[in-house]
């Protein structure tokens, strides 16, 4: 019973209110471990199932209740997908993706998003990526509710050859490689992976 009221209060707390009974059901029905993590640069979420051991979901806890529940579904695929073929599906193949378009299909709806969310994700759902920071309208109009007047940009938008800062860092984008951007770090000159949705501040 502690563990019911305590997954409620988690869901009340990042969900917008009108999916919050449709997430716990889908918790209820599932029983996989749920965490919310501090925030993280190369992941919104994750999913993972290991032998003997209940699958385990996790969400950065500084997503906004709109990106938190897209996130929260996204990774419910995953464990949907993982449960009907266990490994033989590609991560985001054809399988999740018919997953996660039937999960979100019942949240598409202007009492659980505002329009300007509900227009670019209804487009999205009809052949989700990887990573929503892949389609820029969408990623765009979760940022606005965050932060209408930041001037902080994702590094998808930038262009090749630009440079921004991240963490105290200046880099230099470089190519995208699916969910992920070669950057390169001015100083160093070393190469890491920034995820396309990392916010960062334009130089």
């Amino acid at each position: 019973m502690e563990a019911r009221l305590a997954m409620w209060n988690i869901l009340e707390r990042h969900v917008p209110a009108p999916s919050v009974a449709y997430c716990y059901d889908l918790w209820e029905r599932y029983q996989f471990d749920f965490v919310v993590t501090r925030p993280r640069h190369t992941r919104l979420g994750d999913f993972t199932a290991k032998p003997n051991q209940r699958e385990r979901i996790t969400v950065n806890n500084n997503l906004n209740p709109y990106n938190f529940l897209i996130t929260y579904l996204h990774e419910i695929a995953h464990l949907e997908v993982f449960r009907s073929y266990k490994r033989r599906q590609p991560p985001h193949g054809k399988a999740w993706k018919t997953h996660f378009r039937a999960l979100l299909l019942p949240t598409l709806n202007e009492q659980t998003f505002p329009a300007s969310i509900l227009s670019p994700l209804t487009l999205y759902s009809h052949n989700p990526t990887a990573s929503t920071g892949t389609f820029l309208p969408l990623m765009q109009a979760i940022k606005n509710v965050d932060a209408p007047h930041s001037d902080l940009v994702m590094v998808s938008e930038l262009s090749e050859g630009q440079a921004f800062r991240l963490q105290q860092k200046v880099f230099i984008r470089g190519t995208q490689r699916r969910t992920r951007i070669v950057c390169i770090e001015k100083t160093s000159q070393k190469k890491y992976l920034v995820a396309a949705h990392a916010w960062v501040e334009r130089l």
